[in-house]
């Protein structure tokens, strides 16, 4: 699994909808948008695997066939008037013949955590 973290100097609000759009953006689809957040308590957004072609096909490419799949876990705490910490997690899984199990892997660059927060920054005007 891997992770980034990050304070951000904008709303929790509007960090969300730019975690919703990037994550959108990138293949994956949202499964989890609990609406959590303005007691206090932190807020997650769970997607499920990235698609990895634009097909009727891509369940098949990512349950059976495939050799990697990932999915990400961001979680939002508001901090203070203006600030959001934000957490990523990316899971990576894959596996080495058609027949072998799936596993976890050291995620590949481009679906990594930092990644992520790189174009979660961008998408908020941060860079």
């Amino acid at each position: 699994m891997d992770t980034a973290e990050a304070l951000l100097p904008r709303p929790e609000a509007q960090v969300k909808t730019a975690v919703l759009q990037v994550l959108s953006a990138d293949g994956y689809a949202i499964q989890n948008n609990d609406g959590q957040g303005d007691d206090g308590r932190d807020q997650s957004v769970t997607t499920g695997y990235r698609e990895e072609i634009d097909s009727v096909w891509d369940w098949l490419l990512r349950r059976r066939f495939g050799v990697g799949r990932s999915w990400v876990t961001a979680t939002l705490r508001q901090e203070g008037e203006g600030a959001t910490r934000v957490t990523i997690q990316v899971t990576y899984e894959g596996k080495e013949s058609l027949f072998s199990a799936w596993r976890e892997y050291e995620t590949p660059l481009q679906q990594s955590a930092q990644n992520q927060l790189r174009l979660l920054r961008n998408a908020l005007g941060l860079l």
